[in-house]
């Protein structure tokens, strides 16, 4: 069992599948879920650089959330 949810181990650290929902991932050969999951990882650390990005900009000129200003929402004044 693994000791961060219980479940049974699956194929890889982060592999958390329990069975309800099933995208054909043992249907791929091992090199399509080595690309995929490289894909996953890149997707995941580009994610991690926007919100990063997101503290920076928040942190510079003290206004929450480049996205208020996109939909045209007041940003609270520092």
């Amino acid at each position: 069992k693994d000791s961060a949810n219980g479940a049974a181990p699956g194929e890889f650290p982060g592999d958390f599948r329990n069975g309800a929902l099933d995208f054909g991932w043992d249907t791929f050969s091992e090199e399509e879920k080595a690309f995929k999951r490289g894909v996953e990882l890149n997707n995941g650390r580009a994610a991690q650089m926007g919100i990063l990005a997101l503290m920076v900009h928040e942190k510079l000129d003290g206004k929450p959330y480049v996205i208020n200003t996109l939909l045209g929402l007041p940003s609270p004044e520092p």
